[in-house]
C-alpha cells in the first residue's frame, strides 16, 4: 500500500523514478534525463513559490549540484524527490541571501497545475486554480504554509519527507499543508474542504 492518499500515478512515477535513478549512478545518462524529466516540473513549481522568476536559474544551479553528488544518494524514487527538493531549497535559500530579499510566493504554472498530486482537498483546491488568480492566492499564505502546499502538492512528497525538506515536525507541515489547502479552498469556494482532516494529507505509517 502507498503513503496516505497518494493516487497511483504518484507511485508509479516513483517507480520509474527511483529505477531512472539507480541507472543513473551507474552511469547511464538517459537514465538521468528520464529522472530530470519526472522531477523537473515539480522542483520548478516549487522554486517559482520561492524566489519567483530567477526559478529556472536557481534549478539550473540545483542540477549542477544533484547530478555532481547523485553517488552519494541512497534511496528510492520518492527518497529522490525529496532530496532534489532539499538541494532546490538550499540554492533558492542561497540565492535569497544574495539577493537580500524575502521569499515570495509566484504563480504555479500550468503545466505544474496538471501534475498527479494527492487527491480530495489538493485536487479540488487546485482544479480551480488559473495561473494569475493563483499568483495572488497562494501570495497571500503565510510562508510556512505557501512551502508546505507546494512541497505537499507541487513536489508531491509525503508528510515525513516535505517535514525534512523544512527542517520541521511532520505534524507541523501537515497542519501548514493543511491550513493553506483551506484558506485556498475557501477562497475558491470548495465547500468540502471543510470537512477534511489534516490527517488526510497523508502520513507514512
Amino acid at each position: 500500500m502507498g503513503r496516505g492518499g497518494e493516487p497511483r500515478r504518484v507511485q508509479t512515477y516513483d517507480v520509474e523514478l527511483g529505477a531512472a535513478v539507480a541507472r543513473a549512478q551507474d552511469g547511464d545518462e538517459a537514465a538521468f534525463a528520464v529522472a530530470y524529466r519526472i522531477v523537473q516540473p515539480g522542483l520548478l513549481g516549487y522554486l517559482r513559490g520561492i524566489v519567483g522568476d530567477d526559478a529556472e536559474d536557481v534549478a539550473s544551479d540545483a542540477w549542477l549540484e544533484i547530478a555532481r553528488d547523485l553517488g552519494r544518494f541512497k534511496g528510492d524514487g520518492a527518497g529522490f524527490r525529496g532530496w532534489s527538493a532539499t538541494i532546490a531549497r538550499h540554492r533558492a535559500l542561497d540565492h535569497l541571501r544574495r539577493q537580500k530579499v524575502r521569499p515570495r510566493s509566484a504563480a504555479l504554472e500550468q503545466d505544474v497545475l496538471d501534475l498527479p498530486g494527492p487527491h480530495s482537498t489538493h485536487d479540488q483546491a487546485l482544479e480551480s486554480l488559473s495561473t494569475e488568480y493563483a499568483l495572488a492566492l497562494v501570495r497571500g499564505l503565510p510562508r510556512d504554509q505557501a512551502e508546505a502546499v507546494l512541497l505537499r502538492v507541487v513536489v508531491g512528497l509525503d508528510g515525513p519527507a516535505a517535514a525534512r525538506v523544512l527542517g520541521k515536525r511532520p505534524g507541523a507541515v501537515r497542519t501548514a499543508a493543511y491550513r493553506g489547502l483551506k484558506r485556498l479552498a475557501q477562497q475558491l469556494g470548495v465547500e468540502s474542504v471543510t470537512d477534511d482532516d489534516p490527517r488526510t494529507l497523508g502520513e507514512s505509517k
